[in-house]
């Protein structure tokens, strides 16, 4: 049996039952995945400082891939620690319609978004300039933009689908401009990919009434952070979405990975056993698939759509399990196809 070992970033609120849940899918893997714990919930943050993330990132550069849970943003994020410490420069947002789920949007989605995991306006708080003004600098850089493109029309490639880049590259020259151009350089590489560009608040409509002509959208940001939640509202809950970082060598080869569930905290819930662990368990499906187990991956991700499709799922998207229910109905499946 092939053992991987995972780093494991935990976090605050129902990030315990989400990492109790994806513990008991692992026990069924036909692979052994050895988990490696690093403690970021708020306390151990506010107890230990940067020298936490500084360890974290190391584990995760060494071990090369990781999971992490939802953390509280306070008066730091740690997303931003360990995208800068880790040098990701991509983040990849499948998002699908799930049969099983009643939701109000009656088309069927089917995409993969992809995001430059740095710049826009992210990388500056901004300041006050008077009482009435305030400003921040929004950044676009060449390097990560082109990462996002290559990994773009890679996956387009797999998909035997086309690309899709969206910005404001009519009204924000400089910025968007310059990420159009990076995309528009990596597409030369790629002939037979279609592609065309598109506006972005021209996309958003096209999504909600055409969704059919979309497959790989690459973004700048921030334009892909508010696209990712809003398309997992369409199809049902944030809580079905999940997520994964890359950093990449020289060569654009991925060199460190993390997956994770892109919902927040939900500290309401924390502790009830009402959590969705659906993102979790995608992100598993994900991780094995990028390790090589690709097949593992597929049977994960098939066990979690199957129970879903069948009304065994949880409350917040019409079902009536437990989180920790819900686990044990998709390990069942798991088990039984392994």
């Amino acid at each position: 049996m092939k053992t991987y070992t995972v780093v494991e970033l935990l976090g605050d609120g129902i990030s315990a039952e989400l990492s109790r849940s994806v513990h008991t899918l692992a026990q069924s893997l036909p692979c052994r995945l050895e988990f490696l714990p690093v403690d970021l919930s708020e306390e151990n943050r506010r107890r230990r400082g940067t020298a936490l993330y500084d360890e974290a990132a190391i584990l995760m550069k060494q071990h090369r891939v990781s999971i992490k849970y939802p953390t509280a943003t306070t008066t730091d994020s740690p997303n931003k620690f360990l995208r800068d410490l880790c040098d990701f420069a991509v983040i990849h947002r499948p998002v699908a319609t799930i049969d099983g789920i009643v939701n109000n949007f009656k088309k069927t989605l089917d995409f993969d978004l992809v995001r430059v995991a740095t710049g826009g306006t992210y990388e500056d708080p901004g300041r006050r300039i008077n009482f009435e003004t305030a400003v921040s600098v929004r950044v676009i850089e060449r390097t990560p933009s082109l990462c996002a493109a290559r990994f773009a029309f890679r996956l387009a490639e797999r998909r035997g689908t086309h690309v899709v880049s969206a910005s404001k590259y009519t009204i924000q020259q400089a910025t968007d401009g310059l990420f159009e151009e990076a995309v528009s350089e990596i597409s030369h590489e790629f002939p037979r990919i279609p592609y065309r560009r598109e506006l972005f608040d021209s996309l958003l409509a096209g999504i909600v009434m055409r969704p059919e002509r979309y497959a790989v959208i690459v973004t700048p940001n921030e334009y892909g952070d508010f696209l990712s939640d809003a398309a997992c509202g369409l199809v049902g809950s944030v809580g079905l979405g999940d997520s994964s970082s890359y950093a990449f060598d020289a060569e654009g080869k991925i060199t460190t990975a993390m997956f994770d569930p892109a919902g927040g905290t939900a500290p309401d819930i924390a502790g009830k056993d009402l959590a969705n662990p659906t993102a979790a368990l995608l992100s598993v499906a994900n991780l094995l698939k990028h390790v090589g187990e690709v097949e593992t991956g597929k049977l994960v991700q098939n066990s979690i759509l199957e129970s879903i499709r069948e009304g065994r799922s949880t409350r917040d998207i019409g079902g009536k399990l437990s989180c920790t229910e819900f686990t044990a109905e998709v390990t069942r499946r798991l088990h039984s196809r392994v």
